[in-house]
């Protein structure tokens, strides 16, 4: 679920910043920079691992910022296929399951990845299961246990500049998961207990 990876960039150092120790100025510096967001093809950035390696500061030329090269490891969300994930309902459509987890909401598990004899309740705007008879339901925010199958990529840059390109670019995620509760012991957690 949560895999290291190795990063190098050039991160500057404001005035502001000289009062504080030049490790702890780069840490949140890079922090800043990568925590919470998506690198295409790699995940979502949670926060500095460690640091690796930093050039000398050179002072940059009126701005009086310091430019320094590090070489450093995040810590990154990725699930692998196959992974059992845990999380929670967060809206049921027709076309499946909403699911997140304390800090990710991108994952979705599609109505096809459902088990079978699984009917949609356009009332109460949620999934059943029905087994021998009798409703399994997959209330919001219950908690479920969910198998990845694929993850989806999004590049966000605008095809144009139009600021509708841009907004249509912001609306999709740039990354998310798939997954299926077909197995034995995937679906809602108080099932299996």
């Amino acid at each position: 679920m949560f895999i290291l990876t190795k990063i190098a960039d050039l991160v500057q150092i404001a005035p502001a910043q000289f009062e504080k120790h030049s490790r702890v100025a780069i840490e949140n510096n890079i922090n800043a920079k990568y925590a919470n967001r998506v690198i295409q093809k790699i995940g979502l950035c949670i926060c500095m691992y460690d640091l690796l390696w930093s050039s000398e500061g050179l002072i940059g030329h009126g701005t009086g910022l310091v430019n320094v090269n590090v070489e450093f490891r995040l810590i990154v969300f990725r699930p692998f296929k196959g992974e059992a994930l845990f999380g929670r309902i967060s809206s049921a459509t027709p076309e499946g399951l909403n699911i997140r987890t304390e800090f990710f909401e991108e994952i979705f598990v599609p109505f096809k990845e459902l088990p079978d004899g699984c009917e949609f309740d356009h009332n109460q705007q949620t999934w059943t299961w029905v087994v021998d008879g009798a409703p399994m339901y997959y209330d919001k925010n219950e908690s479920v246990r969910l198998q990845v199958i694929d993850e989806v990529w999004h590049d966000q840059r605008p095809e144009s500049t139009s600021e509708e390109a841009v907004e249509k670019a912001k609306k999709i995620s740039p990354y998310s998961v798939r997954g299926t509760m077909m197995k034995e012991g995937l679906g809602c957690c108080i099932w299996w207990d």
